[in-house]
């Protein structure tokens, strides 16, 4: 009844508030955990409380609340994997805008148009698959834009129509531009940042002159800003440190107070009410000058990573921060405090999720790559919103959850197991070295549903002799899997197979099996399926013996494994899904079950079927036991896994959190 209350009070309000811009477009919604990597800013020239945040998985979100809170707008190219970097307003129509894009690990990317804030976009053309890092438009002309790439500057006269080089073509030296400004009375001034040293036109790129002077030798130029009333006055933010010309860069000099560790400046801004405050975002935290660069001081920790800073032109005292992990964070004081603010933003990688097994609305996830931003994030509401339950967890990534029958929370790391006590997280990774008999009962393995040539015989197994600790070491591996059965706890790891029969405190290899690595596992009623990238073992007996099982002909590398109620054996990878009604001695696919790039297989006991994702495919899939009816859900999302969440599905994307099935609709596929 509490789930049923939530559902229909909470989940619709969540629904209305966050995402009634894009509603028309998916049929799952965004719930969090709020936070991630957020890249930049931009302001609507005619209202400062309309933000758009830019992301490193193509999202473009908004705020109507000067960031206070997000929602999302849309997907740059529909693509995961683009970078906005560059978000430009035009001053006279702020429903045209541009963005320009890059891919992190090749070159890849473009400039992308909008007319309708954001709504919709068109790639334009002679950038296509252009890596753009930088942007500028003109201040005295807002016309002109300039835009920074791997192979060099291109320059738009047409409001981004049109773009040609303006570098030297195949220059040796002008490439990789990091970082763009525009003299903010001629616009035929332009000056550019490369990966190597910083550069100035003063006739639209006609030539160019190299501006080193006082700056290091072989200096990555990330940041370039001109005092728009003192055009003369120019910063430079490099890989040895932040510079000041009073000369248009003729001459530079270097300014102290940033230590040589937070060197990387990404970002230079200028406050636009008092010129002579200047901050610097850096990769070890925020630092503000208050007196034009004679000195720097530092206005956060070092952990924080600041990809953009933005100044309320209506109250400086309003500041925001784009980061890595941490989001947006927010400060009313100038710089001296920041808080979250990250309400609709959400840009985690979900790696790991537990149901707890004592509350049906209780649920947990893990993420990766977010360090003391992320590791586990509770919600008692059933995603409606979250709680970090991280401390002790000293910022590891969590690649394994289970709540285990007596209701402890156990957290696989890439480092160990850790238990959640009341006081944080515990190491859990004691692992028993030498054996020491005591008799526990296994209990016999029943009799398949399914008679099937060759399937193992129905054999009643006596008490066991299994181990207590006598010695012990703790377990610094990677835990990729934890699964219950009963009170057995069996977990995956780059060290092989472990067992424990303690509720997780202590933990004992399963030395019967050769795999040294073992990255998948699944249960249940005494089987144990275990599987590395290319090889997998079936044991019928709570792991006391193994048989290899061949696998699928076709099959090239194993993504997820899972055993059913009829002690079908499933796998699935690139290729697609698997099942075995004998024990993996023959494989079978079904026919309208067309899956490739599978991310995960799970058994959900309570509805009696097979769920189903695809890293490639929109849809989540489920086959219902025992006719194997096939169901799709367009979700909309890419996604790593899907859970039930009381009536509800919960899904894991890719980059972007978790998501939820707004109501129970679904296509039956047939047979």
């Amino acid at each position: 009844m509490k789930w049923r209350m939530l559902r229909g009070l909470g989940v619709s309000m969540l629904w209305l508030g966050a995402v009634s811009a894009v509603s028309h477009a998916m049929s799952w919604f965004p719930m969090g955990p709020f936070g991630g990597d957020a890249r930049s800013f931009a302001a609507d020239p005619a209202d400062t409380e309309h933000l758009y945040l830019g992301t490193e998985t193509g999202w473009l979100y908004e705020s109507h609340n000067g960031g206070d809170s997000w929602s999302r707008v849309s997907q740059i190219g529909k693509r995961d994997d683009l970078v906005l970097k560059n978000i430009l307003i035009d001053p006279r129509n702020p429903k045209h805008i541009i963005v320009g894009v890059f891919k992190f690990d090749k070159p890849d990317g473009g400039i992308f148009i909008s007319d309708d804030s954001g709504r919709t976009w068109y790639e334009q053309a002679q950038t296509s698959g252009q890596s753009v890092r930088s942007m500028a438009r003109s201040v005295s002309n807002p016309d002109e834009i300039v835009a920074g790439t791997l192979t060099g500057i291109y320059r738009s006269t047409d409001n981004g129509v049109h773009w040609a080089l303006i570098s030297p073509a195949g220059s040796s030296e002008i490439h990789e531009v990091e970082s763009l400004a525009i003299d903010p009375v001629n616009p035929q001034v332009i000056y550019a940042g490369t990966w190597h040293l910083p550069w100035k036109t003063v006739d639209g790129g006609e030539h160019w002159d190299t501006i080193k002077k006082g700056i290091i030798d072989d200096s990555d130029v990330f940041s370039i800003i001109v005092d728009p009333s003192k055009p003369k006055i120019v910063y430079a933010s490099a890989c040895s440190g932040i510079y000041k010309s009073t000369d248009a860069a003729f001459q530079f000099k270097k300014i102290t107070g940033i230590p040589s560790s937070a060197r990387r400046t990404r970002k230079l801004l200028q406050d636009p009410n008092y010129p002579e405050t200047v901050y610097a975002g850096t990769t070890e935290g925020l630092y503000k000058t208050i007196d034009g660069g004679e000195s720097f001081i530092p206005m956060t920790g070092p952990n924080v990573i600041v990809n953009d800073v933005y100044v309320d032109p209506k109250n400086s005292n309003h500041v925001l921060l784009a980061t890595d992990r941490g989001g947006v964070l927010s400060s009313l004081d100038g710089g001296v405090a920041f808080q979250p603010s990250n309400v609709g933003f959400t840009s985690r990688q979900i790696s790991a999720y537990a149901s707890d097994s004592h509350s049906l609305a209780t649920i947990y996830v893990g993420v990766v790559n977010d360090k003391a931003t992320g590791g586990v994030f509770q919600s008692v509401d059933g995603g409606l919103s979250w709680q970090q339950r991280s401390e002790g967890l000293g910022g590891r990534d969590i690649f394994s959850l289970i709540s285990t029958p007596a209701g402890t929370l156990l957290a696989g790391t890439a480092h160990g197991i850790f238990r959640l006590s009341d006081t944080g997280w515990v190491d859990s990774s004691t692992v028993i070295a030498a054996y020491v008999p005591r008799t526990v009962a296994v209990k016999p393995v029943a009799k398949s549903k399914v008679p099937v040539r060759g399937a193992p015989k129905t054999v009643a197994v006596p008490a066991t002799e299994i181990t207590s600790p006598s010695s012990s070491a703790g377990l610094d591996s990677i835990v990729y899997a934890l699964v219950g059965d009963g009170d057995l706890i069996y977990t995956g790891t780059s060290r092989g197979l472990l067992r424990s029969a303690d509720d997780g405190n202590s933990w004992m290899p399963v030395s019967t099996l050769k795999m040294p690595e073992t990255h998948f596992v699944a249960t249940h009623d005494s089987m144990v399926l275990a599987a590395g990238l290319r090889r997998i073992s079936l044991s019928m007996d709570g792991g006391m013996k193994w048989d290899a099982v061949a696998l699928p002909e076709d099959l090239t590398q194993i993504s997820s494994i899972a055993i059913d109620e009829l002690k079908n054996l499933w796998v699935g990878g690139t290729e697609g899904v698997y099942y075995s009604t004998d024990y993996g001695l023959t494989w079978k696919t079904l026919h309208n079950l067309y899956v490739t790039q599978v991310s995960s297989i799970y058994f959900d006991a309570a509805s009696h079927q097979v769920l189903v994702t695809s890293a490639s495919q929109k849809f989540a899939f489920g086959v219902h036991l025992p006719d194997y009816k096939v169901t799709a859900w367009d979700t909309n999302w890419s996604l790593r896994f899907v859970r039930p969440v009381g009536d509800h599905l919960i899904g894991a994307t890719m980059f972007d959190g978790m998501v939820l099935q707004p109501r129970m609709v679904a296509t039956e596929i047939a047979k």
